[in-house]
């Protein structure tokens, strides 16, 4: 396979019907009209212009469980589905792009402490559903505002290697007074490990006699979040 080709497909000439019908029931409705498989079939129009979806779609949501894990699902993994080929996986990538800038759109320049729910459903669209852990710094004025927003590591399934003199060499760098910190597990359970707390103690003690405050260490995946400030383990 090469280029945007896909693997072949039977084409269905007259699918066209179907895809009006949904096409409409969308424009009247919205997503929360749809069922999962719907919506994906929707998405897959564009880049299966010729094909019955409803099969694939069918088949990625058996594979991955849910709408939103099979937007998130790696490159790889989704080429592992029959009928997925680069034109496909494109167009599910641009999907989760525009979710994630969504997203980081309704935090960047608020003040983010007076905004934690954006904050978190930003982080979880960014990172629950990763099949890799991920450690991510959101880097802070002296107003709480959001001056940037950095995947520092990317580790395995279940680790993430970080080094907190990078962290706060970085924040430095950037003039942040304040930082909170977010991984996620792909475990799907956000409760913290006993790694994750000695991590983040390391981490406020290196901060703290240079000014930058660690405002929270945040722990997101597929059901739910967790936040060590607030479970009182910092």
């Amino acid at each position: 396979m090469t280029g945007f080709d896909e693997p072949p497909l039977k084409p269905d000439p007259g699918n066209a019907g179907h895809r009006r019908r949904l096409r409409d029931r969308f424009l009247e409705g919205g997503a929360n009209a749809m069922p999962d498989y719907e919506l994906l079939e929707l998405v897959l129009f564009s880049a299966l212009p010729r094909i019955n979806t409803k099969p694939l779609a069918k088949r990625l949501l058996a594979r991955f469980g849910s709408f939103a894990e099979v937007i998130a699902a790696s490159p790889d993994r989704l080429r592992e589905v029959e009928g997925v080929g680069d034109r496909v996986v494109t167009d599910l990538k641009v999907i989760q792009a525009a979710a994630e800038r969504l997203a980081r759109g309704s935090v960047r320049g608020r003040t983010v402490l007076s905004s934690w729910s954006a904050v978190l459903d930003y982080c979880r669209t960014a990172m629950a559903f990763a099949d890799k852990e991920q450690f991510r710094i959101l880097f802070l004025d002296k107003r709480n505002a959001l001056i940037s927003d950095e995947v520092q590591q990317t580790g395995t399934v279940d680790h993430t290697p970080v080094y907190p003199r990078e962290v706060i060499k970085r924040a430095l760098e950037l003039s942040a007074t304040a930082i909170i910190l977010v991984h996620n597990h792909p475990s799907g359970d956000p409760t913290p490990s006993r790694a994750d707390i000695e991590m983040t103690k390391t981490i406020m003690e290196i901060a703290q006699p240079l000014g930058v405050t660690v405002h929270d260490h945040v722990i997101v995946g597929r059901d739910g979040h967790a936040s060590l400030r607030g479970l009182k383990l910092i």
